[in-house]
């Protein structure tokens, strides 16, 4: 099956609606990865198929969940889950944040060849940055634990934003050690195409 069938195989699967060009883009970012990944070293995952599960299925798993508002992906690697949802979701803002140079040096080039005008890409240490305003939703994605998360990015999030972590199956303790000045508001099961790992939504917000 050619890789455009794939992806609109996985959105249909994931329930989510893209228009021609946004397949094509998605396409672009799968090859662009699998080309950059050569001489770069990206991701450990080699194998395209399993960079449509792996990468863009599962970033677009969160769609449907996401608080409104400008939105900060941290730790964003080589662009997952910001790109994907920024292709998605055209209408939103978007900061990507990462401290890897060749990373973001792949996402800018990306972002300048997807023309994606909603995509900010910041090289820099997420402790260390002072935007001009906070966010209303940070996403992360096998960015650290809940709890180190949450101390590493609460000066970025609003007083009414939310923090929307994608995990794997346990997560249980990360719940458990989060201070109490947070507060879990919900934790959601996501279906990944193609994927059988247990995958989960966690969405925390502080507490009045």
């Amino acid at each position: 099956m050619e890789r455009l069938q794939q992806i609109e195989l996985g959105l249909e699967k994931l329930g989510l609606m893209a228009h021609t060009n946004q397949v094509e883009q998605f396409n672009v970012c799968i090859e662009q990865l699998i080309k950059w990944n050569k001489a770069y070293n990206l991701t450990a995952i080699r194998d395209p198929d399993q960079m449509l599960v792996l990468h863009l299925f599962d970033s677009l798993s969160i769609a449907p969940w996401l608080k409104p508002g400008h939105l900060l992906d941290v730790g964003t690697g080589p662009g997952f889950p910001g790109i994907p949802l920024a292709i998605l979701q055209p209408e939103r803002s978007f900061s990507l944040l990462d401290s890897n140079g060749k990373k973001t040096r792949y996402m800018k080039q990306l972002v300048y060849q997807l023309k994606l005008d909603n995509v900010t890409v910041l090289d820099t240490r997420v402790e260390q940055w002072q935007p001009e305003r906070q966010f209303d939703v940070i996403v992360s994605r096998a960015f650290a634990s809940l709890d180190k998360m949450i101390s590493l990015t609460q000066h970025l999030l609003s007083p009414t934003g939310y923090w929307q972590a994608m995990k794997g199956e346990d997560i249980e303790t990360e719940r458990q050690a989060l201070s109490a000045s947070v507060e879990v508001v919900e934790s959601r099961s996501l279906s990944v195409p193609d994927l059988q790992a247990s995958r989960h939504l966690i969405t925390l917000k502080k507490r009045c």
